[in-house]
């Protein structure tokens, strides 16, 4: 790409780091499941901690004062915020970023839709194990006694409470597309090359998760494991929490895969909008695959 098309088109830095991931993830999926089932898992294990200590910050500060509370999700989202920031320097595989990943290894044909699908099948897989092995700990302790249980209770009850109704419905939908716009806005100013720092990573990483934390967003797999973790210790509705996580799953898919994804690489493509004019070849077509 000459210098006149990097102005045209400055995510194409970010664009080909995003294939350069999804093409190990790919050959991952293929050679060393087992190890890339592992990497998921402590995805889910990390959020499912982090996930829990929020709730406990929040038990705090009301217990405090009821007029803190407040305060209290604020500060907790803050140090949940900080998930993200352990899952990507621990180099451990999330689902709701590999959303983002995959759909535009797909859009360049660096992949199938066979393979993609996958990708994000074993990651969820693996932060669902994570998310198990999460709630069995919890099982054997008092970290869901008290106080924070009973925060932990109210969101639950909040949680299950969208499938009510189809304004409720909608409203989870929406909050699912927040909530992976956040978390992949800020994995594409960590992948885009133009932040140099990792301080600053780590804060754009942390915002984001803060954001959607605060603003009660939903994200598919925080509610898998969430959900998991309290149905081992005192049990759940079963089939509203199934239709909750679906229901993200859907939503944190527009939110990350397509609302990012997508469109990222749509506004990258030299090809697409310059066609013959573009100093760059197509990108090659999918030849991991057998």
């Amino acid at each position: 790409m000459n210098a006149d098309e990097q102005k045209l088109f400055p995510g194409s830095y970010f664009i080909s780091n995003v294939i350069d991931a999804a093409e190990v993830k790919a050959q991952m999926s293929r050679r060393i499941v087992t190890v890339y089932l592992m990497r998921a898992a402590m995805a889910g294990f990390l959020i499912g901690v982090f996930y829990l200590a929020n709730y406990a910050v929040i038990s705090a500060f009301s217990a405090i004062d009821p007029a803190l509370t407040g305060v209290g999700k604020f500060v907790g989202a803050i140090v949940f915020g900080f998930a993200l920031v352990f899952i990507y320097f621990s180099k451990s595989e999330l689902l709701t970023s590999n959303m983002m990943i995959t759909t535009i290894a797909v859009y360049f044909k660096r992949m199938r839709v066979r393979r993609a699908a996958l990708i994000m099948t074993l990651s969820w897989f693996g932060n669902f194990l994570g998310g198990v092995l999460v709630a069995l700990l919890v099982k054997g302790s008092s970290v869901l006694d008290g106080a924070t249980g009973e925060a932990v209770m109210h969101s639950i009850d909040t949680k299950l409470g969208y499938l009510d109704s189809a304004s409720g419905v909608m409203d989870l939908l929406v909050r699912a597309i927040f909530c992976n716009f956040l978390i992949n806005i800020a994995m594409l100013l960590v992948y885009n090359g133009f932040v140099k720092s990792e301080g600053v990573k780590v804060v754009a990483m942390n915002v984001a998760v803060m954001l959607f934390a605060f603003l009660g967003f939903e994200h598919s797999v925080a509610n898998t494991v969430f959900f998991t973790t309290v149905g081992i210790s005192n049990g759940i509705a079963i089939w509203p929490a199934i239709g909750n996580v679906c229901i993200a799953l859907i939503g944190n898919f527009i939110g990350g895969g397509l609302l990012i994804g997508w469109y990222y690489a749509f506004i990258n493509d030299p090809m697409r909008h310059l066609g013959n004019e573009s100093s760059i070849s197509a990108p090659a077509s999918e030849s991991m695959e057998g």
